[in-house]
């Protein structure tokens, strides 16, 4: 049972079960469409040419079959710490805490190159220094974070409906030129298609945080997987008709040219003072995803200190808020020294790899659990299987592994150097008991 509020700190004190189907639904969609199509829609058209739009579907594809095997696992294990909590339960504490520690770096580094995405389209606008814009930003949002998550989920909601209204708006000024141009050009070929599916899979990242809002979530057995599949579905729609409508408007020539690919559609058909409007909604759009990414990675952080994988004192919740504080603090410390990380599609890259090789592991925990634990309640289930094998998750460890592929040598690098680190810890650390 909860200890009941009483103003000092309790070690029992959990989080707050507050958030419904709507409430997680449009928190998904939110981190969903966030900086990521606002932000590498013409770095997608470069590669891609007029059929950028298909790269977002294969980039859904893929992307769905893994977020299939986030349903059925989330509905076995309703835990904040998520993919830590599936891992462990499949292959053991060691590659649960990898798979954790690429969770929270990539949270944390998708928030500080996102937060300076926010910083330069504030700049642009009001003249303010892009470092201090991004640090102010971080700041107010790990306090709207510590207030609560009723309140976070209402920040959240808020600035999803202004960031969907801004896709709705280029979507609207396209329609007039739909059939304008060859859906099918593709400056690169196939390789070119597939780099960029790579690319924006980035623009997907956030269905894998949703199933981390399981412990505040009521029903979270039902509701997390019915909120995923309506998150994503809503998105793959919006992000495919609004790729459609920008080619159809510009051309991917000049979309490839420009830093602020929806301004620039707006520009060109209704003039510069919908520039302006455009680059307001994308203030909304990187502000909301750095909220987001923030609080799954504080999140996970408090579930795995829970588990005694990293330091008890990241698992302490606010007795009066009911937000676990010390994980938002140190998540806002690490994003705040993550802010010189680089470009965002190099980043965007770095955080991608961080997901393949987090979604391959994910889907290989489905199949292996259908073995290990055949007994434990699945009230979701992926469909297709062959006796206890299920068929999609394997198909989605083949084809993250494609996207894994595209990644260029130096990404490789990186993103492997971050997982040998956090196998050195998890090594470590199996070498010394928990303390309560």
């Amino acid at each position: 049972m909860p200890n009941e509020d009483r103003g000092t700190p309790t070690p029992g004190t959990k989080l707050r079960r507050e958030l419904g189907l709507p409430a997680v639904t449009l928190s998904g969609i939110g981190i969903i469409l966030g900086a990521g199509i606002y932000a590498l829609l013409g770095e997608a058209a470069g590669m891609a040419g007029n059929a950028v739009w298909l790269t977002f579907a294969v980039a859904a594809a893929i992307a769905a079959f893994s977020a299939l095997g986030y349903a059925e696992l989330s509905s076995m294990f309703p835990r904040a710490s998520a993919e830590f909590e599936y891992v462990r339960n499949a292959f053991g504490r060691g590659l649960a805490f990898v798979v954790g520690w690429l969770i929270i770096f990539s949270g944390i580094l998708g928030a500080a190159t996102v937060s300076l995405g926010f910083a330069g389209y504030f700049s642009d606008l009001v003249g303010f220094p892009p470092l201090p814009s991004a640090i102010l930003l971080l700041l107010v949002l790990a306090g709207i974070l510590f207030y609560g998550i009723k309140e976070t989920a209402r920040a959240a909601i808020a600035m999803t409906l202004v960031e969907v209204g801004g896709i709705v708006m280029v979507i609207l000024i396209g329609l007039p030129h739909l059939g304008r141009v060859d859906y099918f050009e593709m400056p690169l070929g196939v390789p070119g298609l597939l780099q960029a599916s790579a690319l924006v899979f980035f623009a997907y990242m956030g269905f894998e945080e949703m199933v981390k809002l399981s412990e505040e979530t009521r029903d979270p057995e039902r509701t997390i997987p019915i909120a995923l599949m309506i998150a994503l579905a809503v998105s793959v729609l919006l992000y495919i008709l609004v790729s459609l409508a920008a080619v159809s408007v510009v051309g991917w020539e000049q979309l490839a040219a420009s830093r602020a690919p929806f301004a620039e559609v707006a520009s060109v058909a209704l003039g510069p003072a919908a520039f302006t409007v455009i680059s307001v909604i994308a203030l909304f759009a990187t502000a909301n995803t750095a909220l987001l990414m923030m609080m799954a990675s504080s999140r996970i952080t408090y579930g795995m200190a829970s588990s005694f994988s990293l330091p008890s004192i990241l698992a302490r919740v606010h007795p009066r808020t009911r937000t676990p504080w010390t994980a938002i603090v140190a998540v806002l410390l690490a994003s705040i020294a993550f802010l010189f990380a680089g470009e965002i599609d190099f980043v965007a890259n770095v955080t991608n790899f961080t997901l393949f090789v987090t979604f391959v592991v994910i889907n290989a925990a489905v199949i292996l659990l259908r073995y290990r634990a055949p007994e434990v309640a699945r009230p979701f289930r992926i469909p297709g299987s062959i006796g206890r094998f299920p068929v999609i998750p394997a198909v989605g460890i083949v084809s993250t592994l494609l996207l894994l592929a595209q990644l260029e040598l130096l990404v490789l690098l990186i993103g492997g150097m971050v997982v040998v680190i956090g196998a050195a810890i998890a090594l470590v650390g199996t070498r010394r008991p928990p303390s309560a």
